[in-house]
């Protein structure tokens, strides 16, 4: 015979450990903060720069996503990635991150609707334009697929919607989802962060106008402090945490040289825009034009450096277009865009924080770059032209008559060339045994330089604004002039000063990568009723067969009350 008495003791002792065991559970788990992550790709792991900004944060910050209703499911994805990634934001921030999605098309009136678009589109986030298929109609939604986010009196618009463009609508969504934590990141820093870095533009060799200058500006000044920096003028460079270097056309002297030599030897960061050959554009309606090699007096020091830009200009099929006077009709001129194969545009690039999920740069009179040995250098090529390349050696010949001739596929032979190198390490001195200048300080001279970071790009103008033929107006940096087209310009600039001043290493955060998993749709189409039974009866047998195991269970267990 069975105690009971014992029997259900022992159930309530059971019953009571079990209890204490799970408030002990609870309360380490509130001590010690721990997650796992199970995904192959990792997917809900927050990079570290990214776990302590989120815990330094003093007080609340506010995100309002404008991707709430019903959307394809590409879209859906995108809008359940937000909220996870926001949602592993607040495990790590707690009530410091708070988050609410919002339809911007619900506003009350048409004029209010209008009002609250034209303040996303001032906070850099501009709508799309999404096409679906309902009751077998096609039909349209104005989309904006972004986010606001405040703390304390600051605010800033983020755009969600990133990628390739050159990418299937598949690719480019995967690859939005990826950069989710670096883009909502990326916004907290900047409207919870102190003072800005410095970054001189430099000047007194012939550089960009102030054109140029002001559209930079106007994309580094939400996040850095842009400052001209008169080389000729000034004793040394050593207050900026970074220098632009944007085409320069006058040669630098041995004393100028020293200051740029001596500014990466201490640690500096230099981006350094350079053209292999001299081109100029106002030049070229001209029946013959030839470009030549411009000597700035870099080559040496880039040499030491570990890198060569070749005295030569490529061509590319896959080019932007250019407005050309193709035939007269009575006496008005007609005007046509044909790709202009010195204008590439380029969207190769290497897996690299830098250029990762990037869209297309544009270039214009780009030149080859080689690297050479450098002892300690780490090399890494960031932008390569198409496979259709053509490298043509100085002189060029560079004329508006060649889009009329000699563009057939077959000329363009040559390899992607790479066209932009980031050269990390300590480098050399340009000065090593060699007679110092007048300007140089025996005592301060460094050989062996700290850890410096310098980007070499074969392109001038890289970060050029262009004026628009209509208005004369400057357009945006990376705005295509004649056909409005936005490019890539800027978000590469971003991008490189981002890695390059990153000391938190919040940039890592743009190496996730997830992995598309496609259905086969052959497949799922044959197998569908078979995984539909599937799913529907084998819930049932389960319980079906719990119950028929557990009779026999209870009826052998207690058949000795009987």
């Amino acid at each position: 015979m069975v105690n009971l008495d014992s029997k259900k003791t022992e159930d309530l002792l059971r019953f009571f450990v079990l209890f204490a065991a799970l408030i002990l559970a609870n309360m380490l788990g509130d001590r010690f903060f721990f997650r796992a992550d199970l995904t192959e790709e990792q997917r809900y792991t927050i990079n570290e720069a990214t776990k302590e900004l989120l815990t330094s944060l003093e007080d609340p910050v506010y995100v309002e996503v404008y991707l709430e209703g019903e959307f394809p499911s590409g879209f859906q994805r995108l809008q359940r990635s937000i909220r996870e990634t926001l949602e592993e934001f607040r495990a790590y921030a707690g009530d410091n991150i708070q988050f609410k999605f919002v339809d911007p098309n619900l506003a009350a009136s048409a004029s209010g609707r209008q009002e609250f678009y034209q303040r996303l589109a001032r906070l850099g986030i501009q709508p799309t334009n999404l096409y679906d298929t309902e009751d077998g109609g096609r039909t349209e939604k104005l989309i904006f697929p972004g986010a606001l986010v405040a703390y304390g009196g600051e605010e800033t618009g983020v755009l969600l919607l990133k990628g390739n463009q050159g990418a299937s609508p598949e690719e480019r969504l995967n690859q939005s989802v990826e950069g989710l934590e670096y883009e909502l990141a990326t916004a907290i820093r900047k409207v919870t962060g102190g003072s800005k870095p410095r970054i001189g533009w430099l000047q007194g060799h012939g550089e960009s106008d102030s054109i140029s200058y002001q559209g930079v500006q106007e994309v580094l000044q939400e996040f850095y402090r842009l400052d001209k920096a008169d080389l000729t003028e000034s004793e040394n460079l050593l207050g900026y945490d970074a220098i632009i270097m944007a085409k320069p056309r006058r040669a630098f002297n041995r004393d100028d040289r020293y200051k740029l030599d001596q500014y990466v030897m201490n640690g500096g960061n230099l981006l350094m825009f350079l053209d292999g050959l001299k081109v100029e554009e106002d030049s070229l309606n001209r029946e013959s034009y030839l470009a030549f090699p411009q000597d700035l007096q870099l080559r040496n020091m880039l040499f030491r450096y570990g890198v060569r830009i070749n005295e030569d200009l490529i061509q590319d099929l896959n080019a932007a277009p250019f407005p050309v006077v193709t035939g007269y009709m009575g006496n008005q001129p007609q005007i046509r865009l044909l790709p202009w194969p010195f204008y590439p545009l380029m969207n190769r690039y290497s897996n690299h924080p830098i250029t990762r999920n990037l869209d297309a740069v544009l270039g214009r009179y780009v030149s080859s770059v080689d690297t050479v040995k450098a002892e300690g250098i780490t090399k890494t090529p960031l932008i390569y032209t198409s496979q259709y390349t053509r490298v043509l050696p100085a002189p060029v010949e560079v004329s508006y008559n060649s889009m009329r001739r000699d563009m057939q596929p077959e000329s363009f032979q040559d390899p992607a060339q790479p066209v932009a190198w980031l050269l990390e390490g300590p480098f050399t001195s340009s000065f090593r045994n060699r007679i110092l200048p007048q300007v140089a300080n025996s005592r301060s001279y460094r050989e062996t330089g700290e850890p410096a970071k310098i980007l070499v790009t074969s392109d001038g103008d890289l970060l050029a604004s262009q004026l628009s033929p209509r208005t004369r107006q400057r357009v945006p940096l990376g705005v295509d002039p004649y056909t409005q087209t936005d490019f890539a310009n800027d978000d590469f600039l971003l991008n490189a000063l981002a890695y390059m001043l990153d000391e938190d290493g919040l940039i890592a955060a743009r190496n996730k990568r997830i992995s598309i998993r496609p259905l086969d749709a052959p497949e799922v189409e044959e197998s569908a009723l078979k995984w539909q039974l599937f799913n529907l009866l084998t819930p049932v047998i389960i319980v079906v067969l719990f119950g028929v195991i557990r009779y026999f269970y209870r009826r052998n267990k207690y058949a000795t009350f009987k």
